[in-house]
């Protein structure tokens, strides 16, 4: 595989090209867009959203334009956030998952609740942003940077939550790092994202349209349980879905990646006696 750089680059261009044209990842990665997900020309974003965990109220109370169908889960429905709350999304696209979230802990910044999106691809922090004052949204703020290195203080953080981002990362680990250190002693993970269920073949290893496609870059279970217990994470549960096969396999058409890689529900705790 590429170098760290490289690969960084390489989505950065995929995910500006969704931000610029409006076009769900989720096509085929054979397609010139390179994207990830399933084929369908009715509303593919709120097609996928729907299959992933996303009720219909919750895709019609974001701003137009703000749920690109880039997910493969809902990590609203694991993070049980609650009003006041500071929420930090890694890898935020056009905003869907922070509106979610700023509606849960306090519109308007009434009940003090916050939520800040990151994301490395400027289209994308330009677009959330748009959409934010397009809606009105006050409690919701949008910053450019890497998930490796968060524009975000220490220790400030409730919940964090991500979804189908940290595979695309190179350097899990250093994700996890930073994540440990923005968290509040006692804050929590909730996240949704792609993990590796067995061996993917080298050939897939080695295709960086795959890598974009959310497929190549995933850990195993036991690969991210031990970079989360590393860094000093407790309450480390990872609960892989049997049943997100079915969307996965449009991914890739044809190329099998459902036999290799799960949607899953990722949760851990930064212990209250942290010191970091």
């Amino acid at each position: 595989m590429s170098n760290h750089d490289e690969i960084r680059q390489n989505v950065r261009t995929a995910y500006g090209n969704v931000a610029r044209t409006g076009t769900s990842c989720c096509t085929p990665v054979a397609a010139p867009a390179a994207g990830c997900c399933a084929p369908s020309e009715e509303s593919v974003a709120e097609l996928l959203s729907r299959g992933i965990g996303y009720s219909a109220e919750e895709m019609a109370a974001v701003p137009e334009g703000a749920n690109l169908g880039l997910g493969c889960g809902n990590p609203q429905a694991i993070a049980a956030l609650q009003p006041g709350e500071c929420v930090l999304d890694l890898g935020s696209g056009a905003g869907f998952d922070c509106f979610l979230a700023a509606r849960q802990v306090g519109l308007g910044g009434n009940l003090g609740g916050r939520v800040i999106g990151v994301d490395m691809t400027p289209d994308m922090v330009s677009k959330a942003r748009a959409n934010a004052a397009k809606a009105g949204v006050d409690n919701v703020e949008f910053r450019l940077g890497e998930i490796e290195h968060l524009p975000v203080a220490d220790a400030t953080v409730d919940v964090i939550i991500s979804n189908c981002v940290i595979n695309l990362s190179p350097d899990k680990a250093q994700v996890f790092r930073d994540a440990f250190r923005v968290l509040k002693p006692g804050g929590r993970l909730a996240i949704s994202d792609i993990v590796l269920t067995a061996q993917l073949p080298a050939e897939m290893q080695a295709d960086l349209a795959l890598y974009t496609g959310c497929v190549a870059g995933a850990a195993s279970v036991e690969e991210l349980t031990a970079m989360l217990a590393a860094v000093g994470f407790a309450a480390i549960r990872i609960a892989p879905k049997d049943a997100s096969r079915e969307y996965l396999q449009h991914w890739a058409p044809g190329r099998g990646v459902e036999n290799y890689i799960a949607s899953a529900s990722i949760e851990a705790v930064k212990p209250r006696e942290s010191a970091a």
